[in-house]
């Protein structure tokens, strides 16, 4: 999964990066809402943590411009408003979720974790493919019974293969969900990523490389 955070106090945003990073999401952030518009329409997010009173560009200002444009990703809007009539306001104009500050950081990852599945149709909230099982609530992954003990990078690489069903992944779209910005596309990262992955699930190879095109679960 990867994430935007729009927060402009820096120790709350930085903080809760860290922490979603521990759950293997690759995160972004950004602290005011010009950024966040510009973030966002560059870079394919499946959840934006989109804080309601941003500098440069108000946060409901993003969130219309989001959803005038049909961006795809979800939006969870926080605030330190939580009246209902601040709730209705902040849905009312294209946000997915509305979450008030100050919040439990386990509530915000069930919330991050549900609207991702959202926003690929029917994708189950366990994974699983060719005897690999996958929980991203518990972060746990199985192969035919046997738990296999990945790093954050590998449990990221793997959600990303078993959300595509079998179809073919590109190192280019696997650089996209599984690490942040700050990846150089030139990296050898994805190849490294995936050849310890295949040794750590183990015999028969399930994941195939398919020459000139990508990776498959």
């Amino acid at each position: 999964m990867r994430v935007l955070i729009a927060e402009d106090e820096r120790v709350l945003a930085d903080t809760v990066a860290t922490g979603l990073r521990r759950e293997t999401m690759a995160v972004d952030v950004v602290y005011d809402g010009s950024a966040a518009l510009e973030r966002a329409m560059v870079n394919d997010y499946d959840v934006i943590v989109l804080d309601r009173d941003l500098p440069e560009m108000h946060g409901d200002e993003v969130c219309r411009a989001l959803a005038a444009g049909r961006n795809p990703a979800r939006i969870i809007m926080l605030t330190a408003a939580g009246d209902l009539r601040s709730k209705v306001e902040g849905l009312s104009i294209g946000a997915d979720d509305y979450l008030p500050k100050p919040f439990d950081f386990p509530e915000l990852v069930a919330r991050l974790r549900a609207l991702a599945r959202r926003a690929t149709q029917m994708v189950p909230p366990v994974l699983e493919r060719a005897g690999v099982t996958l929980d991203p609530a518990r972060r746990e992954v199985y192969r035919d019974g046997r738990y296999v003990a990945l790093s954050p990078k590998e449990f990221a690489v793997l959600e990303v293969l078993l959300r595509a069903g079998g179809t073919v992944v590109s190192a280019e779209d696997l650089l996209e969900k599984a690490w942040d910005e700050n990846i150089s596309y030139f990296t050898n990262s994805v190849r490294v990523t995936v050849m310890t992955l295949r040794k750590k699930l183990g015999a028969p190879p399930v994941i195939e490389t398919v020459t000139g095109a990508g990776y498959r679960l």
